[in-house]
């Protein structure tokens, strides 16, 4: 004979009322994120949908958009393989140093990206220490679209070491192990078990990676030298556009980011969503 099972109260049915906390919410969010971003669009679209096409027509927006996924997706690339092989080095291997190791490759989250590029320009710049030998031989890694992905390399390093490492931590070394036994490489084991077990962080590293590097701008000024149709990339033609007075011009490139970045971060909620409810 079957019994009715009483209802075990949950978090939703001792507070069944949510209309207080989420409202006060929704308030503290309007001046700081909901508005500022509405206004992106309503100024972008102010003139018309035909003016904000227009607008993104003009050879300097178009290049610095081409520029800025260009520099985007190859810092993405690059890190996805130098954050994943550091965050091996970090998570499997023991030496003297690692702790103050850990700390130096994720500075970068705490550097202000100003001091990033002035370190850069200091570093390899017409007068930094390596760039003035390197201007010898007619190298000038400044004010070039190498410089521009120095700069992007640095600051969003930890981004792909953050997403990496903690898997990696949390692998559990038998399978491993049994992979030597069988006589499997250290490289055949990293491919065959260990990069199958890594697709999520890299494609959570891969994105954050990517959606920081199209928005970077502080380290960007000041090794990219904002030359039109040479270095500039999105955020800096935004940023000349409003020195310069033209508003709407600034506002359709900053409209494209701002889309570019809901569709990545839509992306990462998918996936991470997909995962939880996998899992």
């Amino acid at each position: 004979m079957s019994q009715d099972v009483p209802d075990v109260p949950t978090a939703q049915t001792r507070h069944p009322s949510a209309i207080a906390p989420v409202g006060l919410l929704v308030l503290v969010l309007l001046p700081l994120l909901l508005m500022p971003l509405a206004a992106i669009f309503i100024f972008a679209f102010e003139g018309g949908f035909s003016t904000f096409i227009t607008a993104l027509k003009s050879p300097d927006a178009i290049f610095a958009l081409r520029f800025s996924l260009f520099i985007a997706f190859s810092t993405a690339a690059v890190n996805a393989v130098l954050g994943t092989f550091a965050a091996y080095v970090l998570s499997k291997y023991r030496f003297p140093g690692e702790k103050p190791l850990g700390i130096v490759v994720n500075l970068p989250v705490a550097i202000p990206t100003v001091v990033v590029g002035t370190s850069l320009l200091l570093l390899w710049g017409p007068i930094g220490l390596l760039g003035i030998f390197l201007g010898k031989f007619g190298l000038e890694p400044m004010f070039t679209p190498f410089g521009v992905l120095l700069a992007h390399l640095f600051v969003t390093f930890p981004y792909m070491l953050g997403s990496v490492k903690p898997v990696l931590d949390e692998l559990e070394a038998t399978y491993e192990e049994a992979a030597y036994t069988m006589g499997a490489s250290r490289w055949q084991t990293f491919r065959y078990v260990i990069l199958p077990a890594l697709r999520g962080g890299l494609f959570t590293g891969t994105l954050l990676t990517f959606a920081h590097s199209l928005g970077e701008f502080g380290a960007t000024v000041l090794v990219s030298g904002n030359l039109r149709l040479r270095t500039q990339t999105a955020p800096l033609y935004i940023f000349a556009q409003f020195e310069a007075g033209n508003v709407a011009n600034a506002n359709a490139v900053a409209a494209v980011l701002a889309v570019l970045s809901f569709v990545i971060f839509f992306f990462l909620l998918q996936y991470t969503g997909g995962q939880g409810r996998r899992a």
